[in-house]
């Protein structure tokens, strides 16, 4: 006798056989992560200086087992010497091993937000010696610590922003569909308001109505609130939609015959049958709030320094000759494309697997 398969199992089956999909929930669970390991991962703090060797080129095609005599010396760099005090330019100094440790002890952080600790995956096994696998910047902080560190902003305020816009379209639209009339009316009217708001220039100006003298905590739940305040309209439309529909089914009539609460039945009952697209509508929508956040930063109205964002950090590439001598400062760019991209993959396999046409 054939198995029947529950429709999230079939689901389930169905994106595991999408490759580029399992490539993308792949991705991003390395992201994230790094997210919650940014601390033991990065050799450094993201504010750490080292002011005699900014602009430093990346060392991660400089890694090396064997010296220059054939002997083996473990993992290592070589040193690298200022060519001139005045320019950023170095040399690197073959007579010099910078060996690098596992698990080593360096600048204080906190894993996971809660114990206090200084050690590190990896780092320069002497605290004199300079490792910078990506580069540094202009003030000689390490760009790998940084970007490791800036994805706890970037890649946090996507899945905040995108859980508060979730739930708030899916509450109003849930009540917008269910009771009509009037309710329906008012809600799809102000819905209809804050879509015509162009979203940049809205975030804009709150941005500046807060004051410039915020904390970045406190501008990061900003960026957060204003980005749901834009995001939820959309969704609530479409679950209102959905709600229209899915009101009129027998087993709704039977929980108002027996005397449920309306609150009731549109929680437990409507919004469930709503979690297929909202999930696929998630999984699609987080690119946007990651690039939000992204853009306020570049602009300078977001996470501000020192703290680090990748968004932040792309502002050093609105410098032409930054940008030509410096090629490394576009790397935050490089992890702002991949989550976006696996974001976009996994959104499309689940979009494809929970379509209910292509159900077996």
């Amino acid at each position: 006798m054939k198995k029947v398969r529950t429709p999230r199992q079939i689901i389930w089956a169905k994106l595991r056989g999408n490759r580029t999909a399992m490539i993308g929930l792949w991705v991003i669970g390395i992201l994230y992560a790094m997210m919650l390991f940014s601390g033991f991962l990065a050799p450094y703090h993201y504010g750490t200086q080292n002011r005699e060797q900014n602009w430093h080129p990346p060392q991660i095609d400089d890694l090396h087992l064997w010296d220059d005599a054939g002997e083996f010396q473990g993992l290592f760099v070589y040193g690298t010497k200022r060519i001139d005090p005045l320019i950023a330019e170095y040399e690197e100094d073959r007579t010099r091993i910078v060996p690098i440790g596992f698990f080593v002890q360096g600048d204080p952080y906190k894993l996971l937000g809660l114990f206090e600790t200084t050690t590190h995956l990896f780092g320069p096994e002497s605290s004199g010696d300079g490792l910078f696998l990506f580069g540094t910047d202009m003030y000689g902080r390490d760009i790998l610590s940084r970007v490791l560190y800036g994805s706890q902003i970037s890649l946090s305020v996507g899945i905040v922003g995108i859980l508060i816009s979730i739930s708030l379209g899916m509450l109003i639209g849930g009540v917008a569909g269910y009771f009509g009339g009037r309710w329906d009316f008012a809600i799809m009217r102000v819905i209809e308001v804050i879509l015509a708001i162009p979203g940049l220039y809205l975030i804009l100006t709150l941005r500046q109505v807060f004051g410039e003298g915020m904390s970045s905590s406190q501008t990061y739940f900003v960026v957060i609130l204003v980005l749901a305040f834009i995001g939820w309209a959309a969704n609530a439309r479409v679950i209102r939609g959905m709600v229209l529909a899915i009101k009129e089914n027998e087993y709704v009539t039977a929980a108002e015959a027996l005397g449920a609460s309306r609150l009731r039945i549109i929680v437990k009952h409507i919004l469930p049958n709503t979690f297929s697209f909202v999930i696929v509508t998630a999984t699609l929508y987080v690119p946007y709030y990651i690039l939000g956040e992204v853009a306020l930063s570049f602009l300078g109205v977001g996470i501000q320094e020192p703290e680090a964002s990748w968004g932040n950090m792309l502002k050093d590439a609105q410098n032409v000759r930054y940008l030509t001598d410096y090629a490394w400062v576009i790397t935050p760019g490089f992890f702002i494309f991949v989550a976006v991209m696996a974001f976009n993959f996994l959104g499309d396999g689940l979009r494809d697997a929970a379509d209910p046409r292509s159900l077996e």
